[in-house]
């Protein structure tokens, strides 16, 4: 008599092997994409902190991240790319503004929406991280500031 597997059983284990597959795969994926969400709110709470120290110093807010960067109040380089958007754990960043409270903003969104990430999230002078479910990103500091809080 000979030792082994039937077909059926193989077959059996092979489907078992795909439905376990099927239902870590999505659960992965949206852990991934809360994971980035988290990453997102905990960089712009950073830019926002570095550009009051920014404005403390230079009684004055930044227009680019790159100014945070060249004057090391924020040393990641991810965050502060010469050519923005910068992305980082699949949002991008930016700043907009012209340097006075009134207009000052920093914004993120996802790079692949639904992918990387579904919101997006803005800080204005106040420093109030604020979310767009939508993902919407905003496109001044009013616009931001209509947002929701977190």
């Amino acid at each position: 008599m000979k030792k082994g597997f039937t077909f059926v059983e193989i077959m059996v284990v092979v489907a078992i092997i795909a439905v376990l597959v099927g239902i870590a795969i999505p659960n992965l994926l949206r852990s991934r994409l809360n994971a980035n969400e988290q990453y997102a709110i905990s960089n712009i709470q950073t830019i926002s902190i570095a550009a009051q120290t920014y404005w403390s110093v230079k009684n004055t807010l930044p227009t680019t991240l790159e100014d945070l960067h060249n004057e090391s109040y924020l040393p990641d380089e991810k965050l502060a790319c010469s050519s923005p958007p910068c992305l980082k754990n699949g949002y991008k960043y930016n700043m907009g503004g012209n340097g006075t409270s009134a207009t000052f903003f920093v914004f993120t969104f996802p790079e692949t929406p639904n992918v990387t990430g579904v919101r997006s999230f803005c800080a204005g002078s106040d420093g109030v991280t604020r979310v767009s479910s939508s993902g919407a990103t905003p496109a001044n500091q009013t616009a931001c500031s209509n947002l929701n809080p977190l």
